[in-house]
């Protein structure tokens, strides 16, 4: 009886270990490309994790901007919910005072709202970008690094 458990595990894990692993693994931990100086100042990483396609109706970007870093101010046809895992940065909404937002924040952008986010001045931050991937992104106005300025000064005492 032993030996007919053993041969049978054995089977098995030999089935399992030969099973055809034609599938595609990605990490998240992955710094990704730089991307493109347009639409920002300062230095961006991104790594398109997930794109929508007929599946999927979503994108999931991870995103480091380093320090002194921003984003124009856009907005999106669909809502973007942002999820900071690393550092520290800025966050604004037309019409809004600007906010700190830090590692372990999420922030929900409803569709079709202005905004702009950043990292801080002193620190990078990293952080995942879920939105809808029928529309582009819509770049509104350029934020300038006076603007970006006066937020530090307001958001750091």
């Amino acid at each position: 009886m032993k030996k007919a458990i053993y041969f049978l595990a054995l089977t098995i894990s030999l089935g399992v270990s030969a099973q055809d692993s034609d599938y595609s693994v990605s990490s998240y931990l992955d710094e990704g490309f730089k991307a493109p100086n347009t639409h920002y100042i300062g230095e961006a990483w991104l790594n398109r994790l997930l794109q929508a396609d007929d599946d999927l109706t979503y994108n999931i970007t991870k995103a480091t901007f380093k320090a002194n870093s921003t984003l124009d101010w856009h907005k999106h046809g669909t809502v973007q919910v942002l999820i900071v895992i690393a550092g520290t940065g800025y966050y604004q909404e037309k019409g809004k005072e600007p906010v700190l937002m830090e590692a372990g924040d999420i922030i929900k952008c409803e569709k079709n709202t202005e905004h702009w986010h950043s990292s801080s001045k002193q620190s990078d931050v990293t952080y995942l970008a879920l939105y809808g991937g029928e529309k582009p992104t819509i770049w509104t106005e350029v934020l300038t690094q006076e603007y970006y300025d006066s937020v530090f000064k307001k958001l750091v005492k």
